[in-house]
């Protein structure tokens, strides 16, 4: 019983024996037309079969003797899991449209205000936030020349704080939280903040606090169970109270743009939101209110943030353990662009050992190892068998990322997967770390160029260096649930 205690199995067994039975009986008839899968227990479902500490890893074990495409009940609902590359992509680009929807995840429906925002959200509002949020995003920068030199900008405040550390180790995660999350305020706020700023660090651990609780066993419980783990205590309660945090900073947020808005002088994202909710302020049917604006601003403030700060995080880490890696990096980056300038995302094509290096950073890392869940819009035949309509689908991101008809060593660190025998940067159907189809990251192009940016500027600037020997350094995350969460570690940035 890998998962959870006894006594907390016994409590929501007995709660939930007589719902899950009848859901079973009404699922039964469909069941030997869905793809075939584990036979779930009258009370737990399939719980007992899986690893709470490595969730997905539970999963690519059962692919290997149900096939890439089965059946489990994750709590008291039959979900398909999609279980390697060829399965995912034919899923979610091959027949993206059948698969468009946001399946349903009690912690993220509970955080979204029940499908508020655009991670969260389905049909006609899901359109609306999405096309908005990528129309406003592009008109202050995104994917344009402005956004990168205000990355450049906050790289070189970020090389500031770690020049002040006079090359003793120090831990990482909160220094990346803030140089990242800055990107993305100065388009969603309008502005960046110091990096002393009390309540930005309160709203960065909020942050930092969700996706840790997100990522645990008390949070895929809730995953599980919401309605039995809702009433009794635990630490993923945490996860609301963090996020309440959060949503109590944007609503003030947005109130002190209400009174200093200039609709003929938009400064950010909330300003163009305020002034679509005053042109549909006579619209029962709008998009556009509070909920929204607060919602939305939530997803794009928390993606940008928690994404790329974790994935430069880990990725130090791993540059710890391979030395020889950060060794070339340095040549790389001395031939191409030298110290006496600021890295820029031209010199990207020019450096294909950093690229694949990066690529291989976020293959490895295996962030979102599940990815968000989807469900199918239709009833749908897919691969000879039934997914009946509104289904959740999971398509495990790790299957790809690990999937070895893509990756000789999937499970060693080998920026070798990236190159070609020229050494030149060569793409992998296998790399989909941001997910694909109608639903992948609005914000990847952002992200990408974050993490090359600042990438190689630490590593322009600075040699890394352990305090603890290189056999020490523990590459396996701390918590692996909805995310790979690393474990914790110093490290000393000495100027080269």
């Amino acid at each position: 019983m890998e998962f959870f205690g006894e006594t907390t199995f016994l409590v929501i067994s007995c709660v939930v024996f007589i719902l899950l039975s009848i859901k079973l009986g009404r699922n039964g008839k469909n069941r030997g037309k869905m793809p075939p899968g584990p036979t779930p227990l009258p009370i737990l479902g399939n719980i007992l079969q899986l690893n709470g500490k490595a969730l997905f890893q539970s999963f690519n074990k059962l692919s290997e003797k149900y096939g890439p495409v089965y059946t489990i009940y994750l709590g008291m609902d039959p979900t398909v899991i999609l279980c390697s590359c060829d399965a995912v992509k034919e899923a979610l680009i091959d027949n993206a449209e059948d698969f468009a929807a946001r399946g349903y995840m009690p912690i993220l429906h509970k955080i979204s205000s029940g499908g508020q925002g655009v991670v969260g959200s389905n049909g006609e509002r899901w359109k609306q936030m999405r096309r908005f949020s990528l129309m406003t995003l592009r008109n202050f920068g995104m994917g344009k020349r402005s956004i990168e030199q205000r990355i450049q900008e906050e790289a070189q405040f970020l090389m500031e704080e770690f020049r002040k550390s006079n090359s003793q180790p120090l831990d990482p995660t909160f220094y990346f939280s803030k140089a990242v999350s800055n990107v993305i305020c100065s388009v969603v706020f309008g502005s960046r903040f110091e990096y002393e700023d009390k309540e930005f660090l309160k709203l960065l651990n909020f942050l930092n606090q969700t996706f840790k609780g997100f990522s645990s066993i008390w949070g895929q419980m809730y995953n599980f169970y919401p309605k039995v783990m809702g009433a009794i205590p635990g630490p993923h309660h945490n996860i609301f109270k963090s996020i309440n945090g959060v949503k109590e900073f944007i609503t003030k947020r947005v109130q002190m743009h209400k009174e200093s808005l200039d609709p003929s002088d938009p400064r950010d994202f909330i300003d163009c939101f305020l002034m679509r909710m005053e042109q549909e302020k006579d619209n029962p049917d709008t998009e556009f209110h509070m909920q929204g604006i607060v919602n939305t601003t939530l997803d794009l403030f928390g993606a940008g943030t928690e994404t790329v700060s974790t994935t430069l995080r880990y990725g130090l880490m791993i540059l710890l353990k391979y030395p020889d890696v950060e060794e070339r990096i340095h040549q790389e980056i001395d031939q191409v662009i030298g110290r006496d300038r600021a890295p820029c995302i031209e010199d990207r094509s020019q450096m294909p050992y950093m690229e694949a290096v990066i690529h291989e950073i976020q293959r490895f890392i295996d962030l979102l190892p599940l990815g968000f869940p989807h469900k199918v819009t239709r009833d749908l035949m897919f691969r000879g068998f039934l997914i009946p309509k509104d289904t959740n689908v999971f398509p495990v991101l790790s299957s790809v990322l690990r999937d070895p008809k893509q990756f000789k060593n999937p499970n060693q660190f080998n920026p070798g997967h990236f190159l070609d025998d020229k050494g030149k940067f060569r793409r992998n159907d296998g790399f989909m770390p941001f997910s694909s189809g109608r639903r992948i990251c609005a914000g990847e192009g952002l992200a990408r160029m974050e993490l090359f940016l600042f990438f190689t500027t630490i590593l322009q600037n600075f040699t890394l260096h352990s305090p603890v020997d290189i056999e020490e350094i523990d590459l396996s995350p701390l918590l692996s649930g909805f995310g790979n969460f690393p474990r914790y570690y110093q490290l000393a940035f000495i100027p080269r």
